[in-house]
């Protein structure tokens, strides 16, 4: 995806788009300024000829532009000073800094001293999400965190689980399904989320015009769900009750057909006792929806010949989260659709899957629990800790207690719960250091800001998203943009070099340390650990240079389709990556039972103890009375997948979105009207919001978009402040999780409305 042709003052330029799952290909257009020859974007489109995306394209991909040109973006580190104002420094003054500070804090007060914190936008980034696990590994921290706690930890955990690597998430085989039911999941908008299914609109409407029937459930009519044959609202956190009626219903019915997955099953015995304990006539109340409708979806799975249940965030972000997750392959596996064409299956990527490396068919699985965060005692899972437990650790004396915190490409102030608390825990650190574009709600805090080049400076493959697509492929992209300036050009940080330069100071090899020679000898550590004797002769062979290409390549030529270091000469090398504009497409994905199976028994878990242990808990559930509380939802925007899009002047302009979306029903009882503020509170505050009435929303439910907020002391988002939102996550509960995965419930929290007493004021 480099540059391939050009047409004087124009480049066009192939770029896979880094700022959603979806992972477009684009086209950019590129032309010189008459006054200074910098060159600068005049025009962003979907790239017809990309095999993966097909020239689709939403408003996010268009707003790269505004990204790179916006004037609130940082350019080089800042640091604050004792009045709270940000100044710029130079980098190599914010290293001296760091290494003046950071290593005195470890050694004063312990490793676990300095926490880490990393969000979504890290996994679009190759640089960040390849060296960030130095840095941990250095730091030797047990308190690292990250948004995984906040949308994916369940469907990683229990697919680690039943499958035996937190990456090993199938999919929905849409182009070959018959049928596809949808459950707490909105990808009209999203383009899916643990599945990179770009342009999903168009491919569901092919699917519906060759016969096929898209079902969605969920509390709200989504975008989604207006364009499916059947929607069934919901009531939120009745997912569990839902499935497990669906599960009675396929044994009561004698409806489980494993069909060639029989032999690779484990512990199909111990569900039929756990499918006769939730009647769908016990759920149905819980659920939301009638017995007729709970037995009928799983007739409908059961008979369709290829078809596929999907369920995400709203899924993952409920008291049962993992439960939901792991009931739902459950329901594939035992209606015959997984690793089966049109059902769910596995991807299988080019490069750094590990379900396709060593040993296939067996493995050692995952382990979680190892340690425990100090204070609440909630189990590390994946190497985390949940992110509502950072507040509290930064806050508790004694040891173990977070002095200093790196976050990298998050904003856990706006994401997480109950966010005015972490504000004010995260004044009190003795340091923090953030790797973020923006001065926001929650790098305000940092003493220094160490800032990323625009994504147009950089190039590009997704190291995560080829692990969840709905085809096979392997596609770079290179810079689109050179730095503005030669001054740019030196201050110029690409983000591995800073991971790797806080590595070597963590290290104690200070903040001038070669990092050329740092990265040879990991990179020669790798080798001889997967090459043996032959180690010195791939590393001359590795092309790159430096940084994470040297790694991709390595990967490229070690995974499924790559030239093993010449024995199979017609494999993939980042070379032959690279020379293809739109990148490779490696076909439509196929049955991986039982190779991608990395589980110690080498066999799908269906029934992981931890999860049986958890049904109890369920059961007592079931017996309590319904809440008549009205319940809050979140929802996503096209135009608003994370807070900092919020400052991108292409897709802030419109209507508000931050609003309150409540039924007819509800807003009559509480004396509301459209456009009005309502204020809506519960035991952890109140915020207001502007009311948007909705036919769509399901009585009882109102619903707030999440990563709003904008309107906090401090941050330096111009666009954003002018449009603030409501921060929806101040009326959540930090200590409200999912047990088993640590996942904070986000969804479904009881609250009350009435109309606003007062003129609209900021929300803290």
């Amino acid at each position: 995806m480099a540059l391939v042709h050009t047409d004087a003052p124009h480049e066009a330029h192939y770029r896979i788009c880094p700022l959603c799952e979806a992972a477009c290909g684009l086209e950019i257009r590129t032309e010189a300024r008459a006054h200074d020859g910098v060159r600068q974007v005049v025009s962003i489109r979907g790239d017809e000829q990309d095999p993966f995306s097909q020239g689709y394209l939403c408003p996010k991909g268009v707003a790269l532009k505004d990204l790179h040109e916006d004037p609130d973006r940082l350019r080089q580190p800042m640091r604050r000073e004792a009045d709270g104002r940000f100044v710029p420094i130079s980098w190599a003054q914010a290293f001296e800094e760091i290494d003046r500070r950071l290593p005195a804090l470890r050694q004063a007060h312990g490793p676990d001293a300095v926490g880490l914190s990393i969000g979504n936008p890290a996994s679009h980034k190759i640089g960040l999400f390849s060296y960030f696990p130095g840095l941990a590994r250095a730091l030797g921290t047990r308190n690292i965190f990250s948004a995984s706690t906040l949308d994916q930890m369940p469907k990683q955990l229990s697919c680690g689980w039943m499958y035996g690597h937190w990456l090993s998430v199938p999919v929905p085989d849409l182009p070959r399904s018959d049928l596809l039911i949808i459950l707490g999941a909105n990808p009209a908008v999203s383009n899916g989320s643990l599945w990179t299914v770009p342009d999903y609109r168009g491919k569901a409407k092919a699917m519906r015009a060759r016969g096929g029937r898209i079902i969605v459930i969920d509390p709200r009519r989504t975008e989604t769900a207006q364009a499916a044959d059947e929607h069934h609202a919901i009531r939120p956190g009745g997912d569990v009750f839902l499935l497990l009626g669906m599960l009675h219903t396929l044994f009561d019915e004698d409806l489980v057909r494993p069909g060639r997955l029989t032999e690779h099953l484990q512990g199909l015995d111990d569900l039929r006792p756990v499918a006769e304990a939730f009647p769908p006539s016990l759920c149905a109340p819980q659920a939301g929806l009638s017995e007729a409708v709970i037995r009928q979806l799983a007739r409908d799975l059961a008979a369709a010949p290829r078809a596929a249940l999907y369920g995400r965030i709203g899924t993952c972000t409920q008291r049962f989260g993992t439960i939901n997750s792991w009931l739902i392959d459950v329901l594939n596996i035992l209606t015959g659709h997984l690793d089966s064409p049109g059902g769910l299956m596995f991807p299988k990527a080019a490069a750094f899957a590990a379900n396709t490396l060593g040993r296939s068919g067996q493995g050692k699985g995952v382990t979680i629990g190892r340690r425990h965060s100090r204070v609440s005692r909630a189990p590390e899972v994946m190497g985390e800790l949940p992110i509502s437990c950072l507040a509290e650790e930064i806050e508790t004396p004694g040891d173990g207690q977070i002095h200093a915190l790196i976050t990298v490409a998050c904003n856990p102030v706006l994401s997480s719960p109950n966010g005015a608390r972490l504000a004010r825990a995260l004044e009190g650190l003795d340091f923090m250091l953030s790797l973020d574009p923006y001065i926001n709600e929650t790098t305000r805090h940092a003493h220094l800001i160490l800032p990323p080049p625009s994504p147009l400076e950089d190039w590009h493959y997704d190291q995560v998203f080829a692990q969840l697509s709905w085809r096979n492929h392997a596609r770079w992209s290179g810079p689109v943009l050179p730095p503005a300036d030669e001054a740019a050009a030196t201050e110029r940080q690409p983000e591995w070099k800073t991971l790797l330069r806080l590595t070597a100071i963590v290290n104690g090899l200070g903040p001038d340390a070669d990092l050329q020679a740092l990265d040879d000898q990991a990179l020669m550590t790798e080798l001889r650990r997967s090459a043996g004797d032959h180690a010195e002769a791939c590393m001359a062979m590795l092309d790159g240079g430096v940084g994470p290409a040297r790694w991709l390549d390595l990967a490229l030529r070690s995974g499924p389709y790559g030239d093993r270091f010449g024995q199979k000469p017609d494999g993939l090398t980042l070379a032959k990556v690279r020379a293809a504009p739109r990148g490779i497409d490696l076909g439509e994905l196929k049955s991986r039972i039982p190779e991608v199976l990395r589980t110690p028994s080498g066999r799908i878990e269906l029934a992981p103890p931890a999860l049986l242990a958890e049904l109890p808990t369920v059961k007592a559930a079931l017996q309590r009375p319904l809440n008549p509380e009205l319940l809050l939802i979140g929802r996503r925007e096209t135009r608003s997948n994370n807070s900092w899009m919020h400052n991108l002047p292409v897709l802030a302009k419109g209507k508000e979105r931050c609003t309150l979306l409540i039924h007819p029903d509800d807003a009559a009882r509480a004396g509301l009207a459209a456009g009005q503020m309502a204020r809506l509170g519960n035991a952890r505050g109140s915020v207001l919001a502007q009311v948007e009435i909705s036919e769509a929303m399901r009585p009882g439910v109102v619903s707030l978009p999440h990563g709003w907020g904008h309107d906090l002391a401090g941050a330096r988002l111009q666009v954003a402040a002018q449009h603030p939102g409501v921060n929806m996550n101040l009326l959540l509960d930090e200590d409200d999780r999912d047990p088993v995965s640590g996942t904070s419930v986000l969804s479904g929290v009881p609250v009350r409305l009435s109309a606003a007493e007062t003129a609209p004021t900021a929300n803290h």
